[in-house]
């Protein structure tokens, strides 16, 4: 039996992804399910990141605190909700990207942060869709807790101390809303200072239940990363003059600052500073030497995420953070921490090999990006992304800089032989080779070391960029295998970084995971190149090749034309053929045809043939379609024009069973079209076709082939209803397709939705003398239900 339409809530029918800045989100797959393919159809916006000044971005901000309870409402949240603007992005079509966190009766809710996507005036009014971290209106039965607060303090110490956390210390608790898994509860968030055991400072987050005292959750705020210690050779650094001194302070990158702390763990330290403007001299007996490494990466990744993103500063806001060597005594580390808004980096074993490298300060500075965007929470999955996403621009950094002592590579800490045989830390081709990372996402991934559970981001992005098997790259040697062994083509290095930056920025949340990744990186590429794209394509590969999702069918090279068929045509009779071309490059395309009837032409630019036929017979006609590189593709067809005079033509409906009411007759149908269901109304009698309504992937068809007497005009009219649940204003997420013989005669989808139905009617006389079918194909993507009801059809000559 038909199902009845498929119905979901406002704030159900939003595009689901997860992640959160100091609270972590619901899963998007179970712990033992494999990660479900994304929605089909992609919500496409405007594509780059428009450039803003401070003064732009801040009233984009106080604009969208203005709308903020507006925007609840439309997304259906509850009484007690509010909204709190967190930052807005703008993409050159005027698309809006708005970050949110969540309150409920005043208290923070943890876990529920949420993107919501609005379309630029000229398209359409309104929210398109939002980016959930908990997509559940928050709701507890009381905001009193019954578990005291020094007991949740307490607690959270005690669980610290059994982490080996040292000097652990706490200024007490405050009281939120945990929306981060299952149904919201009120919560004490208890936050642990002190040192991890390896010396990082530690800033652990403990999630108490404020009625049962038990642990909901907890989590690590300091973020670490290794780098390569290879020191840059020579270089320039932008560095401030006062007086006779000279000072690690660059005034052109927002005023950051170098500091030495001189192996103390916190404070500043001292601002490096001395009389000569040459710092350090190559070696660790100069302590500038580190500060020079770490000014010089802070600079350059200054410059990568601003000439390759246009983002100014790890905020967006022109402020730099400020960097700090010689910390502790000995550490093997480097760290980024949102208290300080800092970087960190520690000497190394025996202080011999300070952790100053350039992708360690590409990794460190990414760490800081990542939190004031998508907030990826250091544990589970969206650790290994939080990780990944370091390594991966840090990556980007050293290859931007192109500096000849330190070559860009795949090679995370390839020069600090930390483990003492020569090898580096981690293998983006392929993560393994370290003896810990996972090279393929599976249900227990997120149980691993944020470190290691990077490793099948980091595998993706290498296939995304350069594909898979072997190749050597600037001198070293790649071989890059897939989880299922099919191969996978890279897209290059530079449209993977734009995808990951936007898919970070854009549609990423706190506790993201790898299917919500690929859900976030697919919805980038269409934003980017569009989802007919070898990059959305290259995307949805990359990501299968790491065990997430399915394979997508790349886009064929070149031109593509889409033939129209064999065309009948009657002299005297006007005349007009759409052809339909694309190309998987950008640029206009162009149309030219020969063997056309005479007294029809071809539009150059639109590839719309019209006029009126002067002379019958039967022409080749053979349309040829040239890009804008020169790349051409071809449809061929046959054209006959008949003289229209000396026939008769009897006026007479063609088709059988029109209305339907003799069931599933007549018609080649999909089972189930052709029906009495309730669930939507006939226009008349008991009988229509009911194309898709399940709310899930389908296709429907309906079909039926006629003969049109030559010298007849012929007319096919229908009447159509279309019922929705999708929410968009503007995305074509579910299709229904008319179609005579090859031609297209109209396209319909969720956006044409409507009460009652509409008659439709298309001049078929250019079908006379021929047998055509006529055809209804439904298409549904995975969500949200679209039906198409048609009812009293008829083909009718004259």
């Amino acid at each position: 039996m038909r199902r009845l339409p498929h119905r979901r809530s406002a704030v159900g029918a939003a595009l689901v992804s997860t992640a959160a800045f100091l609270a972590v989100g619901i899963q998007a797959v179970p712990a033992n399910a494999k990660p479900a393919a994304p929605h089909p159809g992609p919500l496409r916006t405007g594509g780059l990141e428009a450039k803003l000044t401070p003064a732009q971005h801040g009233a984009l901000i106080k604009s969208a605190q203005q709308r903020t309870a507006t925007t609840a409402r439309t997304l259906g949240l509850g009484a007690k909700e509010k909204l709190v603007v967190k930052d807005v992005a703008k993409d050159n079509d005027g698309t809006l990207h708005t970050r949110y966190e969540r309150t409920y009766d005043g208290l923070p809710v943890l876990g529920g942060d949420l993107v919501v996507h609005t379309p630029p005036a000229s398209v359409a009014a309104g929210t398109v869709s939002a980016t959930f971290n908990n997509k559940h209106t928050i709701k507890v039965a009381s905001t009193a807790a019954t578990f005291t607060k020094s007991a949740a303090r307490t607690k959270a110490l005690k669980a610290a101390k059994a982490l080996d956390a040292k000097k652990a210390t706490t200024d007490g608790a405050r009281k939120v809303i945990w929306a981060g898994t299952g149904t919201p509860k009120l919560a004490w968030e208890t936050v642990i200072g002190g040192f991890q055991d390896d010396g990082t400072p530690s800033r652990l987050h403990v999630i108490t239940d404020a009625t049962t005292g038990k642990e909901l959750h907890r989590y690590q705020a300091i973020d670490t990363g290794i780098g390569n210690t290879q020191y840059s050779g020579q270089v320039t650094l932008t560095t401030t003059q006062s007086g006779s001194n000279y000072t690690l302070t660059d005034g052109t990158r927002g005023g950051h600052k170098t500091y030495n702390l001189n192996h103390g763990t916190s404070g500043t330290g001292t601002l490096f500073s001395q009389t000569s403007d040459t710092w350090g001299n190559g070696t660790t007996s100069n302590a500038a030497t580190a500060g020079a490494d770490a000014h010089y990466g802070a600079q350059e990744t200054w410059d990568f995420y601003k000439n390759t993103f246009g983002r100014s500063g790890i905020k967006n806001d022109g402020v730099a953070a400020y960097s700090r060597v010689h910390y502790g005594n000995a550490y093997v580390n480097a760290f980024w921490d949102d208290g300080c808004f800092c970087m960190t980096y520690g000497d190394g074993s025996g202080n011999a090999d300070p952790l100053t490298s350039l992708d360690v300060a590409g990794h460190e500075m990414s760490h800081g990006v990542t939190s004031n965007t998508a907030g990826l929470e250091y544990t589970g999955e969206s650790g290994g992304l939080n990780e990944a996403t370091s390594d991966i621009f840090g990556t980007g950094v050293e290859f931007y800089a192109n500096n000849s002592t330190d070559v860009g590579d795949y090679l995370i800490g390839e020069k600090i032989d930390i483990n003492g045989n020569g090898t580096p830390l981690r293998y983006m081709d392929k993560p393994s080779k370290d003896g810990g990372s996972a090279d393929s996402w599976y249900s227990g991934v997120g149980n691993l070391d944020v470190h290691y559970s990077s490793g099948p981001a980091n595998h993706m992005f290498y296939l995304l960029s350069e594909g898979s098997g072997t190749k050597v790259i600037n001198g070293v040697t790649y071989n890059s295998p897939t989880s299922d062994g099919v191969a996978v083509t890279g897209i290059g290095r530079a449209a993977a970084l734009q995808i990951w930056y936007k898919a970070l920025t854009t549609y990423m949340t706190s506790s993201t995971n790898y299917a919500g990744a690929r859900t976030a990186a697919l919805n980038a590429a269409a934003a980017l190149y569009g989802t007919n794209s070898a990059q959305y394509a290259g995307v949805g590969n990359a990501f299968a090749g790491i065990n997430v999702g399915s394979h997508i069918t790349p886009p064929s090279s070149g031109v593509t034309v889409t033939n129209p068929g064999s065309q009948s045509s009657t002299v005297g009779t006007a005349v007009s053929l759409q052809v339909s071309a694309s190309s998987t490059n950008s640029g206009a395309l162009s149309y030219a045809a020969s063997g056309l009837p005479t007294g029809l032409s071809i539009n150059s630019s639109t590839g719309l043939i019209t006029g009126t036929p002067t002379t019958a017979g039967t022409y080749s006609t053979t349309v040829t379609v040239t890009d804008s590189t020169g790349a051409t593709g071809t449809a061929s067809f046959s054209w006959t024009v008949s003289s229209g005079g000396g026939g008769t033509c009897t006026s007479a409906q063609l088709l059988g069973n029109p209305g339907f009411e003799s069931g599933n007759t007549t018609w080649s149908a999909t089972s189930g079209v052709i029906t009495t269901d309730s669930g939507e109304a006939a226009r008349t009698g008991s009988y229509k076709a009911w194309l898709d309504g399940y709310g899930s992937t389908h296709t429907d068809s309906l079909s039926q082939s006629v003969t049109i007497p030559s010298g007849c005009k012929a007319s096919l009219t229908y009447y159509l209803h279309i019922d929705t649940d999708e929410t968009t204003g503007s995305t074509q997420y579910d299709k229904l397709t008319v179609t005579a013989g090859s031609k297209t005669l109209a396209t319909y989808s969720n956006l044409n939705a409507a009460s009652g139905y509409s008659l439709k009617t298309f001049d078929l006389s250019s079908f006379a003398g021929s047998t055509v079918t006529i055809k209804f194909n439904g298409v549904e993507d995975s969500s949200l239900q679209t039906s198409f009801v048609v009812d009293d059809t008829a083909l009718t000559t004259s």
